[in-house]
C-alpha cells in the first residue's frame, strides 16, 4: 500500500475516533443536562406543594382532596400569555399513592396549549392536580392525554382561596386546585395538552421508563425527589386513621426497602420505603 494512502487512512481513522469520542461527550452533557433540568423541576414542585396546601391550611379544602387522592400532577409554572392569540406550557411531576402512607417518585410531563379568542393578559399559575379516581391515572398516564377531550373523564376546577366546595368537587375525576398571578381571571386547562417528557425521565433514572413503572410500580427511584414526597406526607398526615387506600383498589404499594437509584439498563424492582415524617 502506498504511503500517502496509508497515512489518509490512518488521519481519517483518527478523525472517526476522534468524532465518536465528541458524540459521546456530548450526549453525556445533554444527559447531565437534563438530570439537572428534571432536577430543578422536582423542587420548584415540592415548593408548589407547599404554597398551595398551605395557603388552604384553615378551610383545609386542599389537604381533603390529598387524603382522597389517588394521585397527584404538579405544575409548578404554568405561564400563559396571550394577545387574541393565546398559548400556556409548563413543566409537571405526576406523583401516586403508595402503601404505608408513602408516595412514588415522580414521573416527568409537559402541559401545553394553543387558544384562538378575545384575550390580552399575562399569567403565571401554580397548579396541582388531584387525581381521585384509577381512571382518571389512568388518563394522565397516558402519554398524551387533551383536557376535555375525554367527555367520560370529569375535571373541576378550582382557585386556591375556595371554600365550601368539595363535596361537588370530590365527585370528580381530576381536581384541579391553582394560585395565580396575572391578568387572567382564573386558569382554563380546556384544550391544554398533557405529554409525557421521556427525556426527563430516562435522564432522571438513568435508563427508559414509563410513567406507570415510575409510579404504579414504584420500581426506580431517585434520593433528589425525597423532598417532594415528604411534603406530601407531611399534607397527608392530618389524614383520618382509618384513611388508606384499601386493598385491590388499584394504588400502588411499595414492598418497604431502602431507597436506591435504579441502575442502568432494564427496569430493575427498587421498592419504595416509607419516608419518615
Amino acid at each position: 500500500m502506498r504511503p500517502n494512502l496509508k497515512r489518509g487512512l490512518r488521519l481519517a481513522c483518527a478523525a472517526g475516533i476522534a468524532a465518536t469520542l465528541a458524540a459521546c461527550q456530548d450526549t453525556t452533557r445533554s444527559t447531565q443536562e437534563l438530570q439537572g433540568e428534571a432536577q430543578q423541576l422536582v423542587d420548584r414542585s415540592t415548593l408548589t406543594v407547599q404554597d398551595i396546601l398551605a395557603y388552604n391550611q384553615n378551610g383545609g379544602e386542599a389537604q381533603r382532596f390529598l387524603r382522597n387522592a389517588k394521585a397527584v400532577l404538579v405544575c409548578p409554572s404554568i405561564f400563559k400569555m396571550g394577545f387574541v392569540i393565546g398559548g400556556s406550557g409548563g413543566g409537571c411531576t405526576l406523583l401516586a399513592r403508595g402503601g404505608r402512607g408513602s408516595w412514588s417518585a415522580p414521573a416527568f410531563y409537559h402541559m401545553g396549549s394553543g387558544s384562538v379568542g378575545a384575550q390580552v393578559g399575562i399569567q403565571d399559575a401554580e397548579l396541582v392536580l388531584f387525581i381521585l379516581t384509577q381512571k382518571g391515572l389512568r388518563a394522565i398516564e397516558d402519554s398524551q392525554f387533551k383536557f376535555g377531550g375525554d367527555a367520560s373523564i370529569s375535571i373541576a376546577t378550582m382557585g386556591a382561596g375556595m371554600e365550601g366546595a368539595t363535596t361537588a368537587a370530590l365527585r370528580a375525576d381530576i381536581v384541579a386546585v391553582s394560585k395565580s398571578k396575572g391578568l387572567y381571571a382564573g386558569l382554563s386547562l380546556q384544550g391544554s395538552i398533557l405529554s409525557s417528557n421521556s427525556d426527563y425521565n430516562r435522564a432522571y433514572y438513568n435508563q427508559p421508563v414509563g410513567a406507570v413503572d415510575i409510579v404504579e410500580a414504584m420500581r426506580v427511584n431517585n434520593p433528589g425527589a425525597d423532598p417532594l414526597r415528604s411534603a406530601l406526607m407531611k399534607f397527608d398526615s392530618v389524614a383520618p386513621p382509618s384513611y388508606r387506600p384499601a386493598a385491590g383498589s388499584g394504588a400502588a404499594t411499595d414492598g418497604g426497602q431502602p431507597m436506591q437509584l435504579a441502575p442502568r439498563g432494564s427496569v430493575q424492582t427498587q421498592s419504595l420505603a416509607p419516608l419518615h415524617r
